[in-house]
């Protein structure tokens, strides 16, 4: 039988030099969850499908129907997880003694046995940092602090949009339309298919002037809101507010609406030129769902992968150094170990010199050590800029301060 040799649609590889990128930015991400104080949790990767269905969770969305189903040998009915946020309402059955507010942060995988294109792919890595416990909207400006200063350090200019399913529902009511879901669903799609196509999907729901009223509702800014008490406007205007004092500017966009399934209060996105790189809100009816009682929990989510292709940043080379043993391995092999405990890294060559020349351009390494005998007598290492050529002599002292941490 022939096999093919390929990846499975929808799955990839990554290779130097992006997987040396990706690393970097999982460690940015990662030091600033914890300096915002999120703990690190780490979950199973396989669920009982019963506790993804959307009975447990909520009303049916794409990334719910698009988890991947599986069996094991004693056929019971399980699962990819397909986020982290479902999880959380069994660690809060299984764990009643958390503290509360937790603040939690998780960077995995996650599947969905989606359609595939460009940047959609069915194995990809999440990153979510959640407060459960918190009600106030402090806990939704945190997170919002949270990307800020993820993005910043990751170089990637971007701005930030908030709504409220609360302020969302008051409008489709205020205008008598029914079927609050259907509508929302549509106008989510206004970025993709226009106003126009909108407006014309949304006549299965609303006559004309209810849609010609609601569009014009969907005009204001938050002070008519505030103004007119709507549901939800307070919450907008107190986050903006507190963003404020974060030195973050967020901006009301009454046309967003985020996800179906749980999302009870502010919602946010994180745009790039239009195009969302991270997203969240507070979902105050899921985390306590198993344990009989209402937890509230905003959290922040975004694909490491979307990020990855947005960062501007410097990243380090591996190996940094290559050394040349001309026949004295010990003597390189030494260095090679005190080099390393400074922090930095380095390969040893032990072929000839020519081989191992061409082999760091290949690598595009940037210095190359040679240790021969001359070296060896003199107590001084030949030092190569692999870039410039340039060639001159440091002992072991000084080559550890230069590369060292």
């Amino acid at each position: 039988m022939k096999i093919e040799i390929d990846t499975v649609k929808g799955f990839q590889d990554y290779l130097p030099p992006l997987s040396i990128k990706r690393d970097a930015v999982r460690e940015i991400i990662r030091k600033n969850f914890e300096l915002h104080g999120f703990l690190p949790v780490e979950t199973p990767i396989v669920e009982f499908d019963e506790l993804m269905r959307s009975d447990n969770i909520g009303e049916e969305d794409e990334a719910v129907s698009d988890r991947f189903r599986l069996k094991d040998r004693a056929g019971r009915n399980l699962g990819l997880r397909y986020e982290f946020t479902f999880q959380l309402a069994r660690i809060f059955k299984q764990n009643p003694n958390i503290k509360l507010p937790f603040r939690r942060y998780q960077i995995g995988e996650v599947f969905r046995d989606e359609p595939t294109g460009t940047g959609r792919f069915r194995q990809f890595v999440q990153c979510d940092a959640d407060i459960i416990g918190d009600s106030s909207v402090n806990g939704d400006a945190e997170c919002l602090a949270l990307i800020s200063d993820v993005l910043k350090e990751l170089g990637i200019r971007a701005e930030i949009k908030v709504n409220s399913r609360k302020l969302m529902n008051s409008l489709i009511e205020s205008v008598e339309i029914s079927d609050r879901k259907s509508v929302m669903r549509e106008l989510d799609k206004i970025d993709k298919i226009g106003e126009d196509m909108v407006k014309l999907n949304l006549k299965k729901y609303a006559d004309v002037n209810q849609i010609l009223t609601l569009f014009k509702l969907l005009e204001k800014d938050i002070d008519f809101f505030m103004e007119n008490a709507s549901d939800g406007a307070e919450d907008i205007s107190l986050l903006i507010e507190q963003c404020k004092k974060y030195g973050i500017s967020a901006s009301f966009t009454p046309y967003m609406v985020r996800g179906f399934g749980y999302y009870t209060g502010n919602i946010f996105e994180v745009k790039v030129e239009g195009r969302t790189i991270a997203a969240g809100g507070r979902y105050d009816k899921s985390a306590g769902k198993f344990v009989g009682k209402e937890i509230p929990a905003v959290g922040i989510s975004f694909g490491l992968e979307r990020v990855t292709e947005e960062a501007r940043i410097k990243v380090g080379q591996i190996p940094k150094l290559i050394i040349i043993s001309l026949n004295k391995d010990k003597e390189s092999i030494s260095l090679a170990k005190k080099l390393r405990k400074e922090g930095a890294s380095c390969q040893i060559f032990f072929e000839r010199a020519g081989k191992a020349l061409e082999y760091a351009n290949a690598l595009l390494i940037s210095h190359a050590i040679f240790i021969g005998k001359e070296e060896v007598e003199k107590k001084k290492f030949k030092l190569k800029d692999m870039k410039s050529g340039d060639e001159k002599y440091l002992t072991e002292k000084q080559l550890l301060k230069m590369f060292g941490k």
